[in-house]
């Protein structure tokens, strides 16, 4: 039983730190000693609540009071109105965007009501610097019970029986994968934790390290059990720095309590985990490629067959899960499969973490059952798209994936769904869009980066990709034809056909769904040489409303080129041809003449 009867959970994840979580926390435990409630009152940093855009985030237990974008000095404010005398601070209480009014319990919000938080279920609730408190919710149960009471053969068949699906972006099933790893007789086997989220707008996984590093450790040491390995590696990208640091601390801790190690719990099972460091390379979140980059060769991708549960790392049987497939393991084999499976779709068990990004007032992170559609994720919880425009696409599967429109809205989320549409579950980036996007924009964004993350192996994707970007440019450019739209489809189709590996394979798409969801846009870029959107600059022109013009001459002045011409109090005007759009006289005229359109 604790001995204190309050909490003030401080989010401790990347984007709170970075606007002072640490501070916050810090004063806060200053202000609770001055008061002298140290005995009764404890400040916890945790890792991340969800609502990342409205950190930092202080959380008051039990009353279960959330406060925003709090900043430092609020602490004393939180110490003596909240702690002290009981009352709510109104002000940095969350406004939701649907009723527009206060919310005292996060639970009460749209943003939480649909979610299921299973791989997220200790993700703002517990220190992950601290494994007692993993302890405390149930951690590290599953493999004491698994070692103790199960065989290998018994531990898959309940994950395979779960349904549970590899959550990185092919969903394999995660059981039969580790079955077929544990077949393969050898003398020496792996476990390997993908952690390189490398997809634009994406960050479940990192998310989860930070906060809850444990479960991934347990999972990964079942799996070890499982498939008959004794060694696990991390391989997380250096550019995540906090997670690395939790994981360290975790992986040290779990040697302390000898749940890595030789003889885990008495059993005789040996497993330990260390960490690989990638440099950021997209392709090797490809598990061949992650091998490769492992063993300090150059990230490329190899032909399958074989299979790394056949020949993986150092050659030997290896088994490759992402970060939030390992993390729903330990629960699954507590709850059993049946529980499990009793959520989301038929063919896509469970619950799925996103990243929500984009035009939408709820930018966080949220796990939903899967068959959730996608209006239910941007309007309730995600609050609906800011400033009241109008929704335009989603992203889902970050550059490998495609946009869902407002046709898509009512479609329930799962692999098989996704796909059918012309996009992809990806590791669960959704980048929400509004009308003031230009998709042909879009979709040369997307491209760009695949061009600059591609190994450069295989023809297809080296030369295509670049083929690719270059037409997107020029009908960005306004010197397209309808031609080059015939060209888009076909080079789109021979890529996805013959590249090597899975970023080659769905490189095309945010192209092609784009030109199936709004062909409109590409004939208006290349018949009539206008963006829709206002986008792309090329295709804008800087005008000056005559009646709006007193001939001030402050757009001149400011034109480096010098094409705007005109009297003093006179209308002035602005030549096409010489102008560079660089925005000068817009930015200079008091009077809303100069307008781009």
């Amino acid at each position: 039983m604790s001995k204190y009867s309050m909490h003030l959970l401080v989010c401790g994840g990347t984007s709170c730190k970075s606007q002072e979580s640490d501070s916050i926390a810090e004063k806060l435990k200053m202000e609770i000693s001055k008061q002298g409630l140290q005995e009764t009152v404890q400040v916890i940093m945790t890792g991340c609540f969800g609502l990342c855009e409205n950190g930092p985030i202080v959380k008051v237990m039990p009353d279960n009071t959330f406060y925003i974008q709090v900043k430092p000095e609020d602490a004393e404010e939180i110490v003596e109105e909240h702690v002290i005398k009981g009352k709510r601070i109104e002000r940095l209480l969350y406004t939701d965007p649907e009723t527009e009014k206060h919310v005292e319990d996060s639970k009460r919000t749209g943003f939480k009501r649909k979610q299921i938080r299973i791989a997220l279920r200790n993700c703002g609730i517990i220190d992950p610097e601290v494994i007692d408190e993993y302890i405390a919710r149930d951690g590290y149960q599953a493999l004491g019970d698994v070692l103790t009471t199960k065989t290998p053969e018994d531990t898959i068949a309940i994950m395979k029986a779960s349904g549970l699906r590899g959550r990185g972006g092919a969903g394999f099933p995660a059981g039969l994968k580790w079955e077929f790893a544990l077949k393969n007789e050898a003398d020496q086997k792996y476990v390997v934790c993908n952690a390189d989220e490398g997809d634009p707008g994406a960050f479940m996984d990192r998310s989860i390290l930070e906060g809850d590093p444990h479960s991934v450790l347990e999972a990964m040491a079942i799996v070890g059990y499982c498939i008959g390995a004794d060694m696990g590696y991390v391989y997380i990208r250096a550019e995540y720095p906090l997670a690395i640091a939790r994981l360290k601390i975790a992986i040290k801790q779990a040697r302390e309590y000898g749940l890595l190690g030789k003889d885990i719990l008495g059993s005789g099972f040996n497993f330990d985990i260390d960490l690989k460091y990638g440099a950021g390379a997209f392709v090797c979140g490809e598990e061949t490629a992650l091998i490769h980059s492992m063993e300090g060769n150059r990230g490329e991708p190899t032909l399958k067959p074989p299979f790394p549960a056949e020949s993986g790392y150092m050659g030997k049987p290896t088994n490759v899960n992402n970060v939030e497939t390992l993390a729903n393991v330990p629960v699954i084999l507590l709850k059993g499969a049946d529980w499990f499976s009793s959520i989301g779709t038929e063919t896509s068990k469970g619950t799925k973490v996103f990243a929500l990004a984009g035009k939408i007032n709820n930018v966080g992170l949220i796990e939903v059952p899967m068959g959730t559609t996608l209006r239910e994720v941007i309007f309730e919880i995600g609050g609906g798209i800011k400033d009241g425009k109008k929704f335009k696409a989603a992203q889902t599967g970050g550059p490998s994936g495609g946009c869902l429109t407002e046709k898509h809205l009512d479609t329930p989320i799962d692999y098989e769904n996704l796909v059918a549409n012309g996009s992809m579950m990806g590791s669960g980036g959704l980048i929400v869009m509004d009308e003031d996007d230009c998709m042909v924009s879009i979709a040369r964004f997307y491209l760009d980066f695949t061009v600059e993350e591609s190994c450069g192996k295989c023809a297809p994707c080296r030369i295509g990709n670049k083929r690719l970007h270059e037409l997107l440019q020029r009908i960005c450019e306004g010197k397209g034809e309808e031609s080059d739209l015939v060209r888009l489809r076909n080079l789109g189709d021979v890529i996805k056909d013959t590249s090597l590996c899975g970023l080659g394979q769905s490189s095309p798409n945010p192209v092609l769904s784009t030109m199936e969801n709004f062909p409109e846009e590409y004939l208006s870029h290349v018949v009539d040489k206008k963006c829709p959107s206002g986008v792309c600059t090329d295709l804008l022109e800087y005008f000056i409303i005559e009646e709006n013009c007193i001939g001030c001459t402050a757009c001149a002045r400011a034109c480096p080129v010098g094409c705007i011409s005109g009297e003093r109090k006179e209308p002035h005007l602005i030549n096409p041809d010489t102008c560079i759009k660089c925005g000068a006289c817009m930015e200079k005229c008091k009077f809303d003449a100069v307008i781009l359109k």
